[in-house]
Order: C-alpha cells, then sequence, then structure tokens
C-alpha cells in the first residue's frame, strides 16, 4: 500500500510521523508523496483540513486517515499511542486480519467565484465564510435563481454536513449527519430593520438546490475556504452548491458520527 503522512508540525506530531515511517517500512508499507492510496493525517481536525487542501486535485483516488495528539477531533480515528494497530491494519500484519477499510465518503461544498477579473471554482471540506474587511457586509442571498433576503450584518457561513460542528455551530446552527448531501447557510451577526430583513436562522438545502450570494456595493471582502483566506474587493457572485465530489476516510474499525459528537461536546 502506498501512503504519505502530513503532521501538523509541533515536535509530538513530528516525532510520531517518524515513528509511524519507521512503522510503516518494517510492515512493507511504501511512502509515496505524488500518488498514495492513503494519507495519514497527525495532529488535530486543522492538519486534515490542510491535508485535504494538500491532494485536493487527487480527491477521488485517494482516502484519508486522521490521528488526533491533542484533543478528539472529528476527523481522527487513532490516538497518538495506538500507530502500531493502525499500520498492523494498513498492511494487514500482525493479529489483525488483512482486510480493506471500509471507506465513508463524506460530501463536500463546491463554490463558483464570479469576480470582475475572472471566474474560479473552489471545493471547501468544512465550510465557506464571506466576511467584510473594512465593516458589515451588503449582500444579496438568491436561493434556487430567485431572491430570498437581502443581508446586512458581519457575514456568512456556508457548511458541509461534516462542517457543521465547526464554525456554523457557534453560530447556532444545526449538526447535520454526513451521510445527508446537504450544504447549510448561517448568518453571522445580521442587523435587522424595516430596509435589511433575514430569517435569522439556519437554512439547510438539498443536494440538487443552489445559492447565490451577490455583493450589492463596492467592498472589501474576506472568503475563507476551511482555512485559507481569499481577500477580494471585485467580488460579483459565489454560486454554492454540494459537490459532485466527496471526500473517502478509510475507517479500519467503526466509530459513528454520534459518537465523535457526546465525545466532542458532552463527554
Amino acid at each position: 500500500m502506498r501512503y504519505y503522512v502530513l503532521d501538523r508540525g509541533d515536535q509530538l506530531s513530528i516525532d510520531l510521523s517518524e515513528q509511524f515511517h519507521k512503522l510503516a517500512k518494517e510492515r512493507g508499507l511504501q511512502l509515496d508523496a505524488e500518488s498514495p492510496e492513503i494519507v495519514v493525517s497527525i495532529g488535530g481536525d486543522g492538519t486534515m483540513l490542510h491535508a485535504f487542501h494538500t491532494f485536493i486535485d487527487r480527491i477521488p483516488e485517494l482516502a484519508f486517515v486522521g490521528v488526533h495528539t491533542g484533543h478528539l477531533g472529528f476527523y481522527a480515528d487513532w490516538q497518538a499511542d495506538e500507530l502500531p494497530a493502525l499500520v498492523d491494519y494498513m498492511s494487514g500484519n500482525g493479529d489483525h486480519h488483512p482486510h480493506k477499510p471500509k471507506i465513508v465518503k463524506y460530501p463536500l461544498l463546491e463554490l463558483e467565484i464570479h469576480r470582475k477579473s475572472g471566474t474560479s471554482s473552489h471545493i471547501a471540506l468544512n465550510e465557506a465564510t464571506l466576511k467584510g474587511v473594512d465593516g458589515t457586509v451588503v449582500l444579496q442571498i438568491d436561493i434556487n435563481d430567485e431572491t430570498f433576503e437581502m443581508f446586512r450584518g458581519d457575514g456568512i457561513c456556508i457548511s458541509t454536513p461534516s462542517g457543521s460542528t465547526a464554525y456554523n455551530k457557534s453560530l447556532g446552527g444545526a449538526m447535520i449527519h454526513p451521510s445527508i448531501e446537504a450544504l447549510q447557510i448561517s448568518e453571522i451577526a445580521s442587523i435587522n430593520n424595516r430596509v435589511f430583513r433575514t430569517m435569522g436562522s439556519p437554512l439547510v438545502l438539498p443536494k440538487h438546490h443552489h445559492c447565490d450570494i451577490f455583493s450589492c456595493r463596492e467592498q472589501k471582502l474576506m472568503l475563507t475556504l476551511d482555512h485559507i483566506n481569499h481577500p477580494i474587493d471585485d467580488l460579483i457572485s459565489i454560486r454554492c452548491q454540494v459537490s459532485e465530489k466527496k471526500i473517502s476516510f478509510a475507517r479500519y474499525r467503526p466509530f459513528p458520527f454520534w459518537s465523535r459528537v457526546r465525545s466532542a461536546f458532552l463527554v
């Protein structure tokens, strides 16, 4: 099996990465930075986001495995002291019966960004947020090509189901199981008066729906895709929809989504 490891960069994660390479070599796994079958993320959920965007052009061809070095993450199945067991599962050696992992696929968010300077497409694993740089933003929100609301406030968050437990949750959004192909629109500090009226509650759109966000004036904006910032001062619109692509996670043992939620927020 071909693999690659991406770590957070702190000393613990670096040490674990070196340990993983040593174990993998002993068990016949092949290090391959160009075309791995499995990408192992060692760190936290932020490390997994970094790994996702590092291999974003090869998303349909590989699967991810997360090893957490701190608190349990939503994208991490393994703890730091479980590396030998993980490598055994990946290689089919030791006491573990050789078998292919269960591949679990999560929906992704696709954005088509129209600017005066051109058009570009992007994919996010957790969410995309659009905020003002110098103050509040003024945006028109369309759903399925019909005007839905005029928004004024700090910004808008568009999240995936797996990202619904992140920034979206802090905005009062619902947590959505990743088996549901949908996107969620959550407001960031909206201003409601006679001119600007918003729903004031998150909206969940199914896969076959889309929303468009139009910039209603010249304004400096910051579009953040997961952890990556894109300053924009010439935005026309952003189309948001569920991507046809999905991210794959290699599950060598069961860890249900609601167990992750409980471990992260209740235990």
